[in-house]
């Protein structure tokens, strides 16, 4: 799953190599958080317009996760 949200995010930045994504283990709920940080030049970028790219990851993330039967949640940091 991180390589699926490193191919989307890499495609949206000016500076892929600022991009770090660090793995949660499983928590109670059976959800593993992935946390995100980019530059903070392309913070923007990421997280668009009141959030829709932002949330567009996350739905795309989810449903990646759920051919996989797995739960999955993104954090921008």
């Amino acid at each position: 799953m991180k390589e699926l949200l490193y191919t989307i995010v890499s495609g949206l930045v000016s500076d892929p190599s600022a991009i770090q994504i660090t793995e949660d283990e499983v928590n109670e709920e059976g959800v593993v958080v992935l946390h995100l940080n980019v530059a903070p030049d392309d913070m923007g970028r990421v997280i668009g317009k009141q959030g829709r790219i932002a949330k567009a990851i996350r739905t795309i993330m989810r449903a990646g996760a759920a051919r996989e039967d797995k739960k999955i949640a993104v954090e921008i940091d």
